[in-house]
């Protein structure tokens, strides 16, 4: 079984690596339009009638959206062979609830050095918050991202630039997964610089996740799913020192939710919603 899920992985990275682009990120222009494991059930109404109690853009209020327009610019941070097309749908929604949003795709599709791709990310937020004014931007990062926007936090001067972070199936403290590949005859990673810094128990991770999890006044959220085939074991998807991690099938048991469907699943973005806005976390069960 993990061996089927394994092969696509590797077979898409090295596709994506052929086609990758000339460019290492993509911007999108603006265009405005505590621990939760154990977080409150999804709406009541909804848990009554089975359905949404009012669609899945229920909290979407006007001055919420006006609001959203007003703060933080939102960057969507790719992971590992993830091209910024993958991540428009996501950058959309946030779009529609008023946020300005930008999209980074990882240098060289995240293969290379996760530091290196920290140290670009740092000028691609430079670059942001000079086009916008803001003096803090937001980080929504999927997988290997959180890895990169979380160096640049913690050790490249970014405390200061961020507001909220958001991590969307992240290895914080390394997936099994990377370390599988050597035991199936394809050497350390098949030479992957990052697949290597994300194994358990690398010298990049030892150094990311020694002293505080979360510096800063950054607000950290951790989200991570039962489901996800590349991050084992899930739990190493959490942060320590008072993030908010939340885990979708503590409050929605029958929701099935993947690695690369973090992105795209409603549920999720719900939960991302509210963090954004600093609210309490309770994932609407039934949201598209």
């Amino acid at each position: 079984m993990l061996l089927r899920k394994i092969v696509p992985v590797l077979a898409f990275t090295v596709a994506a690596v052929l086609a990758a682009p000339a460019t290492t990120a993509l911007a999108a222009p603006d265009r405005p339009a505590a621990d939760a494991d154990r977080a409150a059930p999804a709406d009541p109404a909804a848990s009554r009638t089975g359905t949404p109690a009012a669609g899945d853009r229920e909290t979407s209020t006007a001055a919420q959206i006006a609001a959203a327009a007003a703060g933080n610019p939102v960057i969507v941070v790719g992971g590992l062979s993830g091209i910024a097309t993958v991540y428009q749908p996501l950058a959309a929604r946030l779009r529609a609830d008023g946020y300005r949003v930008w999209i980074y795709q990882l240098p060289n599709l995240g293969l290379g050095d996760i530091t290196d791709s920290a140290r670009a990310f740092s000028t691609f937020v430079g670059q942001v918050r000079a086009s916008t004014g803001a003096a803090k931007v937001d980080v929504v990062a999927h997988s290997e991202g959180g890895l990169v926007s979380r160096y640049y936090i913690k050790s490249l001067g970014g405390a200061s630039a961020v507001g909220r972070y958001v991590s969307l199936g992240s290895p914080q403290y390394g997936t099994y997964v990377a370390n599988i590949v050597k035991f199936l005859g394809l050497g350390s990673c098949a030479g992957i610089v990052a697949c290597q810094q994300m194994s358990i128990g690398s010298t990049f991770l030892a150094g990311l996740n020694a002293g505080d999890d979360t510096p800063g006044a950054v607000r950290w959220t951790a989200v991570r799913t039962l489901q996800d085939e590349l991050v084992r074991p899930v739990d190493n998807a959490r942060l320590a020192d008072g993030a908010t991690n939340v885990l979708i099938q503590a409050s929605c048991p029958l929701r099935v939710v993947g690695h690369l469907a973090l992105v795209l699943d409603g549920t999720t973005y719900t939960v991302i919603r509210q963090a954004l806005r600093d609210q309490a976390i309770r994932p609407n069960c039934f949201a598209l």
